[in-house]
């Protein structure tokens, strides 16, 4: 994966990890930093999601942004953008660049978000309450000053199309969220008994609206054709699904007889095996369902279904002329789709 990605960085002209640096070198972020320094001695999550913005290459948080200029480049100019190539560099326009920012911004916004603490359940190790609840402040406050300079970002672009589809994915973002937070219960966050087809609506909304229609913008930022757009599209959206289906599989594909890795009962997995095994009897099996799930159809199908959207993806780029930038796209797709 890690050389998947700086294979790619190379191809679009600069590394990722820089990309929203303009706005994380701001006074105003600064002062935040220096504040969430507080934290330090806590378990507050805040703390967590900033360290990973400096150290996480393995997860690259920065994925999002990547694609965007990859695909940007990928499709290259339009016929009707020919007269303006001049403003391109590396075969990227300067407003494909900045919606690469402002989707790396959003994300970034909510990841924050998510750093927000439920005070009621905290515990004594977790650190004292004063501060838990000011690291709950700051991850509001941050989160929302990063949303606002990727609000401010895209109205400069001036293209109300692409302010249209940002728009919707941050409220796809906000409901997938929403689910996320409300459909767990209380009892060891045993799952709603959701079928797969309806846990694809709610990643879509939370994982993968965001990037999909990201790479849908660029293509209308450069003036491709609403097949082009939706081939974009398609490739943000199947990625993404797979890049997430890749990530819930690890605790069960991965060998590690000694350490067993904590995964979500709202995983595919989980909820696969749950479709085959039946509602009754997976409560029954919920304390050991780590393993049930390994022995179980669950983990193949999951795989099965991440194979299927990254081919699906692949078959969105047959649509782009080729080259290295498409080559880099397919490569991210095989990243997330193989497995040991």
């Amino acid at each position: 994966w890690s050389q998947v990605v700086s294979e790619a960085e190379k191809i679009v002209g600069y590394p990722t990890s820089f990309m929203s640096l303009r706005c994380l070198l701001s006074d105003e972020l600064s002062n935040i930093a220096m504040q969430v320094r507080k934290l330090v001695g806590t378990k507050h999550p805040l703390l967590d999601t900033a360290r990973g913005f400096v150290y996480d290459s393995r997860n690259n948080l920065q994925m999002r942004g990547l694609v965007v200029l990859l695909i940007s480049k990928a499709a290259g100019p339009s016929s009707a953008e020919l007269s303006f190539q001049d403003n391109m560099v590396s075969g990227i326009y300067s407003s494909q660049r900045s919606l690469a920012e402002i989707t790396e911004l959003i994300h970034t916004a909510f990841l924050v978000h998510r750093g927000i603490v439920n005070i009621g359940e905290l515990k004594s190790c977790d650190g004292p309450l004063k501060d838990m609840q000011f690291g709950n402040k700051m991850a509001v406050l941050s989160g929302d000053f990063l949303l606002a300079n990727a609000c401010t970002s895209l109205a400069q672009l001036q293209n109300t199309k692409v302010v249209e589809l940002i728009s919707s994915a941050i409220g796809d973002l906000v409901q997938g969220i929403y689910y996320e937070n409300s459909k767990s219960s209380e009892e060891n966050c045993l799952t709603d008994d959701i079928g797969i087809s309806r846990w694809k609506e709610q990643v879509f909304l939370s994982h993968s609206a965001l990037l999909a229609k990201s790479c849908q913008a660029a293509m209308e930022l450069a003036k491709h054709s609403t097949e082009i757009q939706d081939m974009a599209f398609q490739y943000g959206k199947h990625m993404s699904m797979s890049h997430k289906l890749h990530s819930d599989l690890q605790p069960f594909v991965k060998d590690s007889s000694s350490d067993t890795m904590a995964f979500s009962l709202n995983s595919a997995p989980a909820i696969l095996h749950q479709e085959f095994l039946g509602r009754e009897t997976w409560i029954k099996q919920i304390r050991e369902l780590q393993e049930a799930i390994k022995a179980g159809k669950g983990v193949t199908s999951a795989i099965d279904l991440c194979c299927c959207h990254g081919n699906r993806a692949l078959a969105a780029l047959e649509r782009f002329p080729p080259s290295e930038a498409r080559d880099a796209l397919a490569n991210i797709v095989y990243a997330v789709t193989r497995f040991p």
